[in-house]
């Protein structure tokens, strides 16, 4: 498959073909050990072909599907470890390649976008595609000024195959949510659905970046690359090299995993506080690391790309989140549990015992409670099972519990950074990041307020 297929009908077919092959290979399985075989043995080759499946599928039809695929990547390290290795390979693949469009496409969309004489335009445009995403792909040139440059075109009829996905896989959510223990699917589908149209405009994307270019353009730590051009269908920004987030937690060194987990943490908290937009897809593939830090050629930096998904904070992120997190830290139940009734969190028709809901949430929050903490994908796991098991009270709980339509894009992101962080297997400094960027975090010195009174 080497075109992105634009027919419902098509795509629905493929799509549907995920479950009727995960019922499938259960019956096969089951037959194998019938016969003999070894469970262990059998429940290995289940899950590498489900995985298999699962790539093949996702990846072939880019669009929301292979949307998706990257969205459900970063949570795989809540999965127990036997079921995890066959799905890690398969998930992360979705977020460096996918079978790319046609030469005569891409050609065809950059006419049609930019002019005739397109070519003219650039000292140097490579036709193979040097990255492939969800709903375009990236080739590397050099701008006719010399600037090296990635120019990301949209697949043609991404829109319809989007929300047709989407729309799809929200059909057969309840067979994918075994996928990831204590893991709602349904609304992660619905907020990506949500966003489609944001996500099809290049120009409010060349928006969101240029505007954190700018902001970080003098930053030691973090660098994002510059808008070149923008049209419909056709973004060009600066090439920056880097070595892909996927292969620091394949093969990086504890090192290279410290350092890139902590400038994660710090672009999640310190981005709204600085351009009011909140980077919306954390997962790998839309980060590198790139030698010449603070401390010279040995010392790294974070690499940004890809802000077709932002959160518009002009306030930064709620004071709620840092005020809330700080009381729960210090024990102050009954106040935690008025802030999150104010917000939404506790629906007016439902009443919880304070205590039980800072019992619920400490074990969450533990990584903000010490110096440093090191994210481990044992950690994840215990956190998804203790809310996925129906006996535990932490299950019981959380069905109790609402998420406002303003937090849930702030929640996906701060949970699927928290998954790439275990992927990593990072020890990172969080505390200092909420301390400098959270607003509410630190409590406010009155006598601040009594200095701004005095000024005024």
């Amino acid at each position: 498959m080497s075109d992105l297929p634009r027919k419902a009908v098509t795509r629905t077919a493929k799509l549907a073909a995920l479950p009727l092959g995960i019922a499938g290979r259960a019956t096969w399985g089951f037959g194998k050990r019938i016969v003999g075989e070894s469970a262990e043995l059998v429940g290995r080759e289940l899950q590498q072909r489900t995985a298999d499946q699962l790539f093949k599928v996702l990846g072939e039809l880019k669009g929301g599907a292979m949307k998706f695929g990257q969205a459900l990547s970063v949570f795989e390290s809540a999965l127990p470890e036997e079921v995890a290795g066959p799905y890690r390979a398969a998930l992360t693949k979705l977020q460096e390649a996918a079978p790319p469009m046609p030469t005569r496409t891409v050609h065809a969309v950059l006419e049609e976008r930019l002019g005739e004489g397109w070519h003219e335009l650039f000292l140097e445009f490579e036709d193979k595609p040097a990255a492939a995403a969800s709903i375009g792909q990236v080739h590397r040139g050099v701008w006719h000024d010399g600037r090296e440059v990635a120019v990301k075109v949209q697949y043609p009829g991404a829109g319809e195959a989007l929300l047709s996905d989407l729309n799809q896989l929200s059909r057969f959510s309840r067979l994918l949510g075994p996928l990831i223990p204590g893991m709602d699917i349904k609304p992660l589908i619905t907020e990506l659905k949500d966003r489609v149209s944001e996500e099809l405009d290049y120009g409010l994307e060349a928006q969101a970046q240029q505007a954190h270019a700018e902001e970080f353009a003098d930053d030691p730590d973090v660098i994002v690359p510059q808008v070149v051009h923008q049209s419909d269908q056709v973004l060009i920004t600066e090439w920056i090299d880097g070595i892909p987030l996927s292969e620091i937690i394949a093969d990086g060194s504890q090192e290279q995993r410290d350092r890139a987990g902590q400038l994660l943490a710090r672009f999640l908290f310190s981005g709204p506080a600085r351009t009011g937009l909140l980077h919306a897809d954390p997962h790998p593939g839309n980060f590198r690391l790139l030698p010449g830090g603070p401390d010279g050629e040995d010392d790294w930096r974070l690499g940004v790309l890809d802000f077709g998904t932002v959160d518009r904070l002009p306030g930064g992120l709620p004071a709620t989140i840092g005020e809330s997190l700080r009381m729960t830290l210090d024990g102050e139940a009954e106040t935690v549990y008025e802030l999150l009734c104010e917000e939404g969190f506790v629906k007016e028709t439902i009443e919880l015992d304070p205590d039980a809901v800072l019992d619920y949430l400490l074990p969450i929050i533990e990584p903000a409670e010490v110096e440093e903490f090191t994210f481990t994908r044992g950690w994840m796991r215990s956190q998804a099972a203790r809310i996925a098991d129906p006996r535990s009270p932490a299950y019981q709980l959380a069905k109790q519990l609402n998420l406002p339509p303003s937090y849930l894009l702030i929640h996906r992101v701060t949970l699927s950074t928290i998954g790439v962080l275990c992927q990593l297997g990072a020890t990172v400094r969080l505390r200092e990041e909420l301390e400098e960027w959270l607003p509410g975090f630190v409590p406010e010195d009155p006598a601040d307020g009594e200095e701004a009174v005095a000024e005024a």
